[in-house]
């Protein structure tokens, strides 16, 4: 039994890392947009439940086969899904170079071939993962079969501490070590040795007949409760749709970094697996008398409500160096009673609903899975836009407390039959004083304008010079003459007249804005559709902006739609959201981006790349992959001194004075340029920067053996370790 333990915790560690990389790499080829990303996670989910419910049907008319056999047939599963680690990336990255990135398909297309793609790639790995627990019970059942009818759980317990282990590892040492490939090789040499260890333990099995009991009925009075199985698909559609809003809500006091989202999934998974611990601790106790399920259900649904309280802005706490541990203590008081409650609940309800019958328990854990599938499509495209993340958590609680309400059949162990009125009560009180006195976010900043969507809750709020956008709570840019430097320099700096400009990241639209005081046409690329619309409330001609003919407005991801338009651009004008370590920002610096972004510049056409402060090593890393992919780079430091403007191209940059800068700038972008200072004439705005200007070696010299920042290795987004090297030294 020990061996199983074994195996399912670094399966569980593996299924984690696969999961991380695999959608990384999908992001980079497909676009990193909600819908790919919930494409990815289905295919995922997917897999497990066609390989649960498959696996149970396999092994079922395998019964009467010995242990020794489930244990090698379990190796071979194990070796198959270690192939994946080896296969699957690179097979995503081909499909992305299959797909025709030169194919003008309209989005909805684009998806759909998308999604046939990664399902063709992943889903027969995926389904492995899924086969294992049925395949495993089934061991389970022919070895020990007087300890068959809780191995769910115990194998449950198992992965997902695993899966909290993996998570923690990949997040926070293997990826910033190894990087993304070597980190995913890692998990595939795992998944070799426990496939090598069990064909090793199955040839050691003493030789047995193995003939497992009888499966019980569906009319048994363990399994009977016919409410089991719709309760796992709502524990499964709760539990994963309460993920997309837990993002929206803690992403503010946690920042947008990988870490924070380690940080939030590894709770999860660690209150999962405690509230598991816990049910395995109950089910020993002699005479002990577990819990009703709908007892369960009613402490879940009132804890579904507590991230209302975690969340509460008025509890703030600023700290730059300890936000992370205070963020996850928020996390941890918000969504971990629910999450254990959950994993005291699920393993329950599938060790009820199949004593030990690997069949029984691989068709429940596909409906929990199915539920999986189901619940941040649900929230994400459905509840957020049009509820809200308080109303959301509600809708999402009532069902809980719906099936609280219930009266439990085929209860075993003697638990009470009756409904828990007085713990309903108790639960449906705690809920409501929840709701009434905890704040949203937004409220934290009267008379903004949000709005919602798929992707992200917007606010934008302030007056003057001090007006602020966020996105998910987070700071994405200010009013500043940085932004319109950052158009007005690369324009400036063409051989001739731009002809057609490109924005890619909208924020607020000053840089958008004075790109179009050229009169010229403007393509803007925006990941998140409410920003665009907010650009009136920054300035006073935004709406007349956005009805120009001049002006398209695009929403997907930069690097999709780069690689997906035929059109070529004479300047093209990036600034990624900060901060610079924002989880995916690398993909917008990285050597493939601008690999796909070099056959979108016209002849003689800039690129302009603004880099926020960052530490050395990640300014270092920046500039090889700036400096290798383009021939020629200038670099300006920002003024006031925040930050770097770099113009790339691959054809000579001409060096020109302020004054002659300045000569090239038509009236209307002049005032443009002007609006807000500093200087009063637009050649000393000019020279304020190019008296700045830095050799690319000055900015690689200070970490000269710094990865180069790629794909695989995104040095700016997984710093832990390195500045933890720094505070010691």
């Amino acid at each position: 039994m020990i061996l199983f333990f074994f195996f399912f915790f670094f399966s569980g560690f593996c299924s984690l890392v696969y999961q991380v990389v695999w959608l990384r790499v999908a992001m980079a080829g497909f676009g990193v947009t909600t819908p790919l990303i919930s494409i990815v996670l289905s295919v995922f989910m997917a897999g497990l439940a066609l390989g649960s419910w498959a696996g149970g049907r396999l092994v079922k008319g395998l019964a009467r086969r010995p242990a020794r056999f489930f244990l090698g047939l379990y190796g071979g599963v194990e070796l198959l899904i270690g192939v994946s680690g080896v296969v699957v990336a690179p097979l995503l990255r081909q499909g992305h170079a299959l797909l025709g990135v030169q194919t003008a398909w309209d989005s909805s297309a684009y998806y759909l071939v998308s999604a046939g793609w990664i399902a063709l790639v992943m889903l027969p790995f995926c389904a492995l993962m899924g086969a294992t627990f049925p395949v495993a019970m089934a061991g389970i059942r022919a070895a020990f079969p007087d300890r068959s009818s809780r191995s769910f759980s115990y194998l449950y317990v198992a992965n997902v501490v695993g899966a909290a282990t993996g998570v923690i590892a990949s997040a926070f040492v293997l990826i910033e070590l190894m990087g993304f490939a070597r980190t995913q090789w890692t998990a595939a040499a795992l998944n070799a040795l426990i496939g090598a260890s069990a064909f090793v333990a199955s040839r050691r099995v003493a030789s047995t007949s193995g003939v497992a009991p009888a499966p019980l009925a569906p009319t048994s009075p363990v399994s009977g409760d016919v409410m089991i199985l719709p309760l796992l698909f709502t524990t499964g559609l709760a539990s994963l749709a309460m993920e997309v809003v837990w993002t929206r809500q803690f992403i503010p006091f946690l920042g947008p970094v990988v870490y924070s989202f380690a940080a939030m999934l590894a709770v999860y998974l660690v209150a999962t697996a405690l509230g598991s611990r816990i049910y395995r601790a109950t089910i020993r106790r002699r005479g002990a008398a577990i819990p009703a399920w709908n007892q369960v259900v009613v402490v879940a649904g009132a804890a579904a409500l507590l991230p209302l309280f975690a969340a509460d802005p008025r509890m703030m706490m600023h700290n730059q160096y300890w936000y992370l541990l205070f963020g996850s203590i928020r996390v941890a008081t918000g969504i971990g009673p629910f999450c254990a409650a959950l994993g005291f609940l699920t393993p329950m309800l599938v060790d009820r609903w199949s004593c030990g019958d690997p069949n029984r328990a691989g068709r429940a854990y596909a409906i929990n899975a199915i539920g999986c599938i189901v619940g941040p499509l649900l929230a994400g495209f459905v509840l957020l836009p049009n509820l809200g993340e308080r109303w959301t958590l509600i809708v999402l609680a009532l069902p809980l407390f719906a099936f609280g309400c219930r009266r439990q059949t085929g209860v075993p162990d003697g638990a009470p039959q009756r409904r828990p009125a007085r713990l309903l009560v108790l639960a449906l009180a705690v809920a409501l004083l929840v709701v009434a006195v905890t704040r949203d976010f937004e409220t934290f900043f009267p008379g903004a304008r949000v709005r919602r969507d798929y992707t992200a809750t917007v606010i934008a709020y302030g007056s003057g010079m001090g007006k602020q956008l966020l996105v998910n709570g987070v700071g994405i840019t200010q009013l500043t003459p940085i932004t319109k430097m950052m158009a007005h320099l690369p324009l400036a700096s063409l051989p001739a007249p731009p002809r057609r400009t490109l924005v890619l990241c909208f924020g607020m639209g000053t840089s958008y804005r004075s790109a179009m005081s050229w009169g010229t046409p403007v393509t803007v690329v925006e990941l998140v559709p409410s920003v665009p619309p907010l650009l009136s409330y920054f300035h006073r001609d935004g709406d007349e902006l956005l009805r120009s003919p001049r002006s398209t407005v695009v929403i997907d991801d930069a690097r999709r739609f780069l690689e997906r338009t035929r059109d070529t651009f004479d300047a093209i004008i990036i600034d990624p959201p900060p901060p610079v370590e924002a989880a995916g920002s690398s993909l917008l610096y990285s050597t493939e981006f601008y690999r796909a972004l070099a056959h979108r510049l016209s002849p003689g056409g800039i690129l302009q790349q603004w880099l926020p402060a960052a530490d050395p090593a990640v300014v270092s890393s920046f500039a090889k992959a700036l400096g290798q992919t383009f021939p020629e780079v200038r670099c300006f430091g920002s003024a006031p001194e925040y930050g770097h403007h770099f113009l790339a191209s691959f054809s000579p940059i001409e060096k020109r004075t302020a004054a002659e800068l300045a000569a090239r700038v038509p009236t209307a972008a002049g005032r443009d340029f002007l609006e807000w200072g500093p200087e009063t004439n637009v050649e000393a705005e000019f020279q304020d920067t190019l008296r700045n200007e830095l050799p690319l070696e000055r900015l690689i010299a200070p970490d000269p053996g710094v990865p180069v920042l790629t794909d695989d290795r995104p040095v700016n987004e997984y710093y832990l370790l390195r500045d933890l090297a720094q505070r010691v030294r």
